[in-house]
């Protein structure tokens, strides 16, 4: 009888397979960095045979790490990194590297339907709003400017589904990455009409049928039992995207204390829960995801900053290579260390950061491929320490930022992300939303989410609810009140944060017009 269920995640910089007891335990992980390449015009592109390769390496490494893997495992899961594009043909080869989600080409195409009026239909349909790292404007750009790409072309894969693919030989995708793009969230499946709207009606065949992996599974291929090492008709099942399953794992789905639930990593998500479609709250900009989550009826409203802990990246960078110059060398964790003391030798709101340091602008809660990060405010008395503590006040605005554009501001907010284990942050985020803040204690909520729909699919769980009730409640810590005196000093400086990138759109056209020329 089996006792292992894994879970597979495939980030943007790293590749987990994750081994859990059925209780939800974590046993241990195996990863690898991912790697992708940066391209002149905005394109960001990644090998799919060497994602594939790297998967299947880190599930030969967990081997190494559980005994007996292979006999114990009752079922795989596999999620990855959302949107994107990533194209293979009819005998299941890559027609070419994926486009990620970073990916900034299809950003004028974005721009030209965003201005139609019939957007708004799609974005009704939808729940979501356009950004040019959606599958939907990539496939539009490349029918443009790659037609003999899109010849050779069968079946159009985000990252899971091709992982999903080497596993099973099955061509499929998941209901959150098949409706926000190209569907209706209400129904959970395709619809003509966002094709139309999207330019996109004639490509509808390299779409692959939806599947629900809390209901759908299919056997390990014996090609990827070999690869894997794992046994041939083991169970695989497709998780939902990313984001979704680490709001699953993060504690999201709770349907009395209806949280917000922010992941803080390389880019910012924030979640609130839809119990029915008419939950769902549309607002006047179109921006925002709507996605399908793992339960029935069950939605996850979302609003996502591009750029989140690539802000700090940068911030701390600057400091490193300045002692770097002068022979002194600091490890990222004892700059990080260092992170609280400059914090708490610094003026809250003293100046204001726009969080757009991403090169492919900001999508949450404002569409703005042209977007750029900044400081507002500074005099001769600012500091490195004010720039640091700004940079992370930004962080907590743009956060609030997407909070508000879909509806009344959380109670508490159950984070999750690598930056979630830095107090300042969490201290900081919890008074700019006026949020009691909850941190989830578990390791890898993205790799628990997919393996959490596995354990729902072959039987473990009667329901999701039940499930959470095991795997994620035990590892939320205690609540963190949000602190008022702080929360005061944020209110009052929301107004000139909003306003700052409110004024700064047309500066950001004109330098990217620059640029252009």
């Amino acid at each position: 009888m089996g006792d292992v269920l894994i879970g597979i995640d495939a980030g943007t910089s790293v590749i987990k397979s994750v081994a859990f007891d059925t209780a939800g335990r974590q046993l241990a992980a195996a990863a690898l960095p991912n790697r992708y390449e940066t391209l002149p015009g905005g394109g960001a592109e990644q090998d799919l045979a060497r994602t594939w390769a790297d998967t299947a390496t880190t599930l030969r490494q967990l081997a190494d790490k559980v005994p007996d893997l292979a006999s114990r495992t009752i079922a795989i899961a596999v999620t990855g990194q959302g949107d994107g594009t990533w194209l293979i043909d009819k005998e299941g080869e890559p027609v070419a590297k994926g486009w990620l989600w970073l990916d900034a080409r299809a950003a004028a195409i974005v721009e030209e339907i965003r201005a139609r009026p019939d957007d708004r239909l799609r974005f009704e349909k939808t729940g979501s709003g356009l950004a040019a790292c959606q599958q939907g404007p990539q496939l539009a750009f490349m029918k443009r400017n790659a037609p003999d790409r899109l010849a050779g072309a069968a079946t159009a894969f985000h990252c899971k589904d091709w992982l999903y693919f080497k596993l099973t030989g099955e061509r499929a995708t998941d209901p959150s990455e098949g409706t926000f793009t190209f569907g209706d969230f209400r129904t959970r499946g395709y619809c003509d009409e966002v094709l139309e709207v999207l330019g996109v009606a004639d490509l509808r065949h390299l779409l692959p049928p939806i599947v629900d992996g809390t209901r759908h599974s299919a056997g390990l291929s014996a090609a990827a039992a070999e690869a894997t090492g794992l046994l041939s008709g083991t169970p695989v099942v497709l998780a939902y995207v990313d984001v979704a399953c680490t709001a699953l794992g993060a504690g999201l789905l709770d349907r009395e204390r209806k949280p917000g639930c922010s992941i803080i990593g390389s880019t910012g998500m924030h979640m609130r829960l839809a119990q029915t479609p008419d939950e769902v709250l549309l607002n006047e900009a179109r921006t925002g995801y709507t996605m399908t989550m793992p339960a029935p009826g069950v939605f996850a409203q979302m609003q996502s900053n591009m750029a989140a802990t690539l802000n700090i990246d940068w911030i701390l960078s600057l400091a490193s290579g300045i002692l770097a110059s002068q022979g002194i060398t600091r490890s990222n964790g004892e700059m990080i260390a260092l992170v609280d003391e400059w914090i708490s030798s610094s003026e809250p709101a003293s100046l204001l950061y726009q969080p757009y340091v991403s090169e492919a602008g900001e999508r949450g809660p404002f569409v703005d491929a042209n977007a750029r990060a900044g400081f507002v405010g500074i005099s001769s008395r600012h500091g490195y320490a004010d720039m640091l503590r700004a940079v992370f006040e930004g962080l907590a605005f743009a956060s609030r930022d997407c909070y508000a554009a879909m509806g009344p501001l959380p109670g508490e907010i159950r984070l999750t992300g690598g930056a979630a284990r830095s107090p300042a942050l969490r201290k900081i985020l919890g008074a700019a939303v006026g949020a009691d803040i909850r941190t989830s204690q578990r390791e890898e909520a993205g790799a628990a989410g997919a393996a959490m729909i596995a354990a729902v699919c072959v039987g473990q769980y009667a329901s999701m609810d039940e499930c959470v009730g095991e795997w994620v409640t035990p590892l939320l810590g205690a609540a963190e009140p949000s602190d008022r005196k702080l929360a005061a000093i944020y209110e009052r400086a929301v107004p000139s944060y909003t306003l700052a990138h409110e004024a700064l759109r047309p500066v950001w056209r004109s330098m990217a017009a620059s640029r252009a020329n």
